[in-house]
């Protein structure tokens, strides 16, 4: 009897747009709604260059810090890829959401990030940086060293927000295990 070897896991990019990305995946909100912001980014590779590949994946509560929102069936998801050089979000900021333990976390949204070379969805957080006082008592924001906790706030930009993605490197984002 042969026995055979287990091959090597594929990595989860580059062709990601292929199915995956389709008009309108952008929006968590519908387009005009009030308070929507668009957020963009760039997802950067270990020696700081630009991924024109990758695609990234977003979830969150709504504005008032509900998950479960039965009038939106795609409770906050998009979707967008960086073929133009930058992903972009258009969504609303998020409320605060329960931790399960009686407290609230601070308003964020959650991150996938897929792109060549990788053989699973690197997860993070955005956080906006006018709820700073909510940061400190954020238990999730915790557990991560002072800092590297700026890798995870989003900076406001005209009427919308930044969020550079660092895959490795100097100012390398911080990902979770999940």
């Amino acid at each position: 009897m042969t026995s055979l070897r287990s091959t090597p896991s594929q990595t989860v990019g580059p062709y990601l747009h292929i199915g995956l990305i389709r008009d309108e995946c952008e929006f968590a909100v519908p387009l005009g709604t009030a308070g929507a912001v668009w957020i963009t980014g760039r997802v950067f590779d270990g020696a700081g260059t630009a991924i024109d590949d990758a695609m990234v994946e977003t979830w969150q509560a709504d504005a008032p810090g509900s998950a479960d929102d039965e009038r939106n069936d795609r409770r906050g998801f998009a979707r967008s890829d960086t073929r133009r050089g930058q992903f972009a979000i258009y969504t609303v900021v998020p409320g605060p959401v329960s931790d399960g333990a009686g407290g609230l976390q601070a308003p964020h949204l959650d991150m996938s990030v897929f792109a060549r070379g990788l053989l699973h969805r690197l997860v993070t957080r955005v956080y906006f940086p006018e709820h700073a006082d909510r940061h400190r008592a954020d238990p999730v924001l915790a557990t991560v060293p002072p800092e590297r906790r700026d890798t995870l706030i989003a900076v406001r930009d005209g009427d919308g927000y930044v969020f550079d993605v660092h895959l490795q490197g100097a100012g390398e984002t911080v990902f979770f295990d999940v």
